[in-house]
């Protein structure tokens, strides 16, 4: 070993918390290694400046072993020399026989570790009740238990919602609470959650390295607070200021299905949502605190989940939703208004016009208008402010013109059929509104495919519209 500086590795390194872990870490003096598929994506994280070109890290620095946490050669190149290992892998996919091969990586780290002479194990899992399990939850109690049982002493702790602005399950409470004002929830919103801040995550994952020899046990994690989801919702908005969320309880579950409702509403993709809203179907709280005996609890104690909310929110835009969806009804409000101003159909002329059968009755326009354009309206909020969030700087410059353009196509629709009396130019415009619909659903439906079937109405609409306005043209060849 190159120096007297222990030497960590850490798996899951450029994730947000095995990437936390790194740079405290690096902050206490350790030589790191970290397991990577990639050496640019470790190079790019915010501790890459300590990333050594070649050669053995020295203390503060970071040495990157390019391999795969699944090929056992890997992993034992990557154990060579280690003191301390962090195990922070999880898969958040849903494929065919995850937990299995999550169970199987698991083994084959801890085998490795053991033939390495590593001298501890520090795993991140999720706290559990006892009983049946999410699949996603279930998975990884296995893995802890794979680690407990490799003969290599481990400290697998068990931690709920983590609170730090790169925490999956913080984006997608953040969102959610931002978001909406109020809604009619599954009833898992009501399970009790005790969510830990990420500092005081990172203050029991680093201190773990210095547990006696003889500890080989699992350790509950967790912040001062057990609230249900509803409440955290609540709270959070409270936190940022903003009003308070009300949210009724619906006696379901529906994981799937609430999955896809955040894949609308947030930028969280509801592959991702699913694994997340699993292991949210139960009570995930403390049930013990024995590590505050070796290791003696965060500076300052534990962080308050209000505390922890503004910290991580800071320097993030909590109000781009109030202004986005702003911004977009009053654009579409706009263009209905237009449009209603423009359209006349107790005129003369259109009732003298012939019309197909399959034109709706009139009192339906109104009611399928005022429907659609509040779907343009929030859908279309949402999809910009997920391009905000993402940085998707360009796509979403390309969303504002394109919606710019669909909306001013749609106002003069009317303008042109009702006060110009130009079929023929009405049909042409009904024509390109519809590919411009269709536009905004593809545009949307590449942001995430939930929005795109939210807004698809609004281009099956301008289609149909595109419809009756060819009929009524080849049907009064003289207006």
């Amino acid at each position: 070993m190159t120096g007297s500086a222990r030497l960590a590795l850490v798996t899951g390194a450029t994730g947000y918390v095995g990437g936390q872990v790194v740079q405290r870490l690096l902050d206490d003096g350790w030589r790191v290694r970290v397991l990577s598929r990639s050496a640019d994506s470790a190079r790019s994280s915010d501790w890459g400046n300590r990333v050594v070109a070649d050669g053995a890290a020295q203390a503060g620095e970071v040495e990157v072993v390019e391999g795969d946490a699944g090929s056992r050669d890997d992993v034992a190149e990557a154990l060579a020399d280690v003191d301390v290992a962090w195990y922070l892998l999880h898969s958040m996919g849903d494929q065919d026989g995850f937990a299995d091969a999550e169970k199987e990586m698991a083994s084959t780290f801890a085998q490795e570790a053991k033939r390495a002479g590593v001298s501890r194990l520090v795993y991140l899992g999720g706290l559990h009740p006892e009983g049946e399990l999410s699949e996603h939850l279930a998975s990884r109690v296995a893995v802890g238990d794979a680690l407990l049982s490799s003969g290599v002493p481990t400290a697998a702790l068990q931690a709920g919602v983590v609170i730090g602005d790169g925490s999956s399950s913080f984006q997608m409470l953040r969102h959610l609470a931002e978001r909406l004002p109020g809604a009619v929830a599954p009833r898992w919103i009501r399970n009790h959650i005790q969510p830990i801040a990420i500092d005081d995550a990172v203050h029991y994952l680093v201190g773990a390295a210095d547990l006696p020899p003889e500890v080989n046990r699992t350790f509950d994690i967790g912040g001062p607070e057990a609230m249900q989801y509803a409440e955290m919702m609540d709270e959070y908005a409270k936190a940022v200021g903003l009003r308070g969320r009300l949210l009724a309880t619906a006696p379901v579950t529906t994981p799937g299905l609430a999955a896809r409702w955040i894949g609308l509403v947030t930028p969280i993709k509801s592959t991702l949502a699913k694994p997340l809203i699993g292991s949210l179907q139960h009570d995930t709280v403390v049930h013990e605190r024995d590590l505050d005996d070796y290791l003696g609890q965060p500076d300052g104690g534990p962080t308050p989940f209000a505390d922890a909310v503004r910290a991580a929110v800071e320097g993030q835009d909590t109000r781009r939703w109030l202004r986005t969806i702003a911004a977009t009804s009053a654009a579409v409000t706009a263009t209905a208004v237009v449009g209603s101003l423009g359209t006349s159909p107790d005129s003369a002329w259109y009732r003298s016009l012939s019309k197909p059968s399959f034109q709706p009755p009139g009192w339906v326009f109104p009611i399928a208008w005022t429907a659609l354009y509040a779907d343009i309206a929030v859908v279309s909020a949402i999809s910009l402010a997920d391009l905000a969030e993402l940085e998707r700087t360009d796509e979403r410059r390309k969303y504002v013109a394109a919606l710019a353009t669909n909306l001013a196509l749609n106002a003069a629709w009317s303008q042109i059929f009702f006060r110009g009396h130009r079929l023929t130019a009405a049909q042409i415009e009904a024509f390109v509104l519809a590919l411009s619909s269709a536009d905004l659903v593809r545009r949307s439906a590449k942001i995430s495919p939930e929005k795109g079937v939210a807004l698809a109405p609004y281009a099956a609409w301008t289609a149909f519209a595109t419809v009756l306005s060819s009929a009524l043209r080849q049907m009064n060849p003289r207006s």
